[in-house]
């Protein structure tokens, strides 16, 4: 393959994705017209401040229809040191799409010699969301969270996007994916400004399991195969995705009190 180059005028930069899309390697390609394929779909994830920090947080289920097709799918991960990514809808586009944003950050970071900021971040993804538009037009929608922790302010913020690329800061929480009304309701009965780290993953797995109770394609903490939500927090530290040990014990409280009601 030859090296591709551009003039004065048409030069990308540090823009990875405007490079692949110039190069005619654009990897959102939307599918032939007509054609409808069983596509798994990642489902619902949620994004709540806290004190000092963001918790992330989505359930393990991927569905093809009525079927069930993956039990296991990451749909929480680490943009890069500082910042998540959550995704929900069509499970392949998707996980391209984190891949190529992780790698957008780091070329961005190569290039200019500085991180880009965390609002820049968010911007950059919008731009990836948009690009996959003629897809979503023929069912292929992805829908992300991005949260992080802003050195700037100190604190963390998160975001939420359309189909059309459109990104939304949220102040307090987001949940998106099939089980999102379910799982914002439940944060929203239970969030306050002054919550803490570990009462926020708590808040995380309950909404998560009322989504699972309440949604067929939301899969809840599998016992028999030891499979559990991913849970994550974002704070001056960094990334940190908590061992399906905590998880697992946060999980129990919550069947606990759920059997005393």
């Amino acid at each position: 393959m030859s090296l591709v180059r551009f003039g004065p005028g048409d030069d990308p930069g540090p823009n990875f994705g405007e490079l692949l899309r110039r190069a005619g390697m654009g990897p959102f390609a939307p599918p032939p017209d007509g054609l409808l394929l069983p596509v798994p779909h990642a489902t619902t994830c949620v994004a709540i401040r806290c004190s000092g920090g963001v918790v992330v947080a989505g359930d393990r289920r991927a569905t093809s229809g009525n079927l069930i097709s993956h039990r296991e799918m990451e749909k929480v991960v680490a943009a890069d040191r500082f910042s998540a990514v959550a995704i929900a809808g069509a499970a392949g586009p998707a996980m391209e799409m984190v891949k190529l944003f992780q790698l957008q950050i780091e070329h961005y970071e190569k290039i200019e010699g500085t991180s880009l900021s965390l609002e820049g971040k968010a911007n950059q993804l919008s731009a990836f969301v948009r690009s996959n538009l003629p897809a979503a037009m023929q069912g292929l929608l992805v829908v992300p969270i991005f949260a992080g922790f802003d050195h700037a302010t100190g604190a963390g913020r998160i975001w939420d996007f359309d189909a059309t690329g459109g990104r939304y800061e949220e102040r307090d929480y987001v949940a998106t994916g099939s089980g999102s009304l379910h799982a914002a309701a439940a944060v929203r009965l239970g969030w306050r400004s002054d919550l803490g780290p570990v009462e926020a993953v708590t808040l995380a797995c309950r909404a998560l399991w009322e989504a699972a109770d309440a949604d067929s394609a939301t899969g809840g903490p599998d016992l028999a195969r030891g499979i559990f939500p991913i849970v994550a927090t974002v704070d001056v530290d960094g990334f940190r995705r908590l061992d399906d040990g905590r998880v697992k014990s946060t999980f129990e409280r919550i069947v606990e009190e759920v059997q005393e009601r």
